[in-house]
């Protein structure tokens, strides 16, 4: 067979799920204000095809996004145009919630974009689309203004991607674990060619709260590494914080109507530039952090309680000196001191280094096929969900010895979990793979928060300082 560039064989293989990432940047979606997988769902629903955005095409979706893209300042506006009697067609996240009273239950719609927070909904529609229950929807809806029932929404057009793991193993099958790997760095917007195999793992691993349960890890780097990039744009069920108040009872439950917090909603929660943050009740945060890492319970106070298998994600800037290294130690210095306690450290599975990952660049992002966002983000979820053999085969095959320290071994072992759900959905890889592509880069990834550990409290010191694979005949 005549050799086949990356390029062709993602169209051939994956058909109807790819796009070239250049036609986002041409498009001019990502002024909208909508994430990478909505705007993406955008150009295949409004100009399909291949190849640069024509002039042409760039001005139907930017027509199209005049008039169904709500921008922040219009939202005065469209509620004007529903009290004036208009039907509104819009795109826009929408969150269901349902308060129980004693003498009065609401279920209410919730269009942060426009100002409602407060539509009517019938019950058809969140049947047939109940994850607006949970983490919320983006769709296209059609509102009305009815007097004595206020906003209603009369049709909801939700994105729908077909996450089948069975067509992703069989696609998988096609590709060399170097052309897979590039591969899934496109589907994130990044150029696989602008990283070394190196950094391309410590990208990846920005994947593996996604595909694994309880995957709790922490990001430092300087700015402009990309940190946040990924979780802005890749699924609904991630929710990033990037500013504004953080309260036990946003992050766990309100105790005053019992309403789960985003921990018990998302499969993913990204707290960014944590520095920035503003902390309610530090101390009950940390706490209820420290209990929920350890054993996926979430509860406030013994009045309500939730259980979730959520990844809590920690990114944060650092300073680094004149060779490009961490200015402090501890590297965790420039964190909210709540955040530094070893006893919360240690349930981190893992550190990216992300001093190691090259600041974004003009050819940092992707310029081919990869494949669409909103179809990529349910893929990994559904890996999340679904694999349970990968995380067999990892308990069966890490090792790290008999005195090693329990936490490491756990920490180890599920991101070697993730790392085999992102590159051998197709196989069970050999156990010289399994060494070289999962297990390594996973120990890597716990090295950095054991020597956290190691350096600062005395009751680690006696295990061993280097974590150290007992590898099989």
């Amino acid at each position: 067979m005549e050799f086949e560039n990356l390029e062709t064989k993602i169209d051939r293989v994956f058909t109807n799920a790819a796009i070239d990432k250049r036609r986002l940047a041409a498009s001019g979606l990502k002024n909208r204000g909508v994430p990478g997988y909505v705007a993406e769902w955008v150009l295949e629903t409004i100009v399909p095809g291949q190849g640069e955005l024509s002039s042409a095409d760039a001005t139907k979706v930017q027509d199209w996004a005049s008039r169904v893209i709500p921008k922040a300042d219009e939202g005065n506006a469209i509620r004007n145009r529903l009290l004036a009697g208009e039907r509104v067609k819009i795109l826009t996240r929408v969150q269901i919630d349902v308060t129980l009273g004693q003498n009065k239950a609401v279920r209410n719609a919730r269009l942060a974009m426009i100002g409602i927070f407060d539509g009517r909904i019938g019950e058809d529609i969140i049947k047939q689309n109940p994850q607006l229950l949970k983490h919320g929807m983006w769709g296209v809806v059609e509102l009305v203004y009815l007097t004595g029932q206020g906003v209603v929404i009369t049709n909801f057009r939700p994105m729908q991607a077909d996450a089948n793991l069975d067509d992703w193993s069989a696609a998988r099958a096609n590709f060399t674990i170097e052309e897979w790997r590039a591969v899934l760095l496109r589907s994130m917007g990044y150029n696989p060619d602008f990283y070394t195999p190196e950094q391309q793992m410590l990208v990846l691993a920005r994947l593996i709260p996604l595909v694994q349960k309880h995957a709790h890890m922490i990001e430092l780097a300087p700015r402009g590494t990309g940190k946040s990039y990924v979780y802005e744009n890749i699924s609904p069920q991630v929710r990033l914080i990037s500013g504004g108040n953080v309260s036990p009872a946003v992050l766990f439950v309100n105790n005053t109507n019992g309403q789960g917090g985003l921990l018990t909603r998302y499969s993913v929660v990204v707290l960014d530039e944590v520095q920035t943050l503003k902390f309610e009740s530090p101390a009950e945060i940390v706490g209820g952090l420290k209990g929920y890492m350890a054993n996926g319970r979430i509860t406030r106070g013994g009045l309500h309680e939730f259980a979730s298998d959520c990844s809590f994600v920690l990114l944060a800037n650092i300073t680094l000196d004149s060779q490009s290294k961490p200015a402090n130690d501890p590297i965790t210095r420039e964190l909210p001191p709540f955040l530094q306690e070893t006893a919360f450290i240690e349930r981190i599975k893992g550190l990216i280094p992300g001093w190691q990952i090259p600041k974004l660049e003009q050819n940092s992002f992707a310029l081919g096929f990869g494949l669409k966002a909103d179809y990529f983000g349910d893929i990994l979820l559904a890996l999340r969900n679904h694999h349970s053999a990968s995380d067999i085969y990892c308990a069966r095959n890490v090792d790290l010895g008999d005195k090693a320290y329990h936490r490491n071994k756990e920490a180890v072992t599920t991101l070697a979990s993730g790392y085999l759900k992102l590159l051998f959905p197709h196989t069970q890889p050999t156990l010289s793979e399994f060494y070289l592509h999962c297990l390594e880069p996973a120990i890597r990834l716990r090295q950095g928060v054991w020597n956290l550990l190691y350096n600062q409290g005395g009751e680690y010191r006696k295990f061993d300082r280097a974590i150290v694979p007992v590898l099989s005949e």
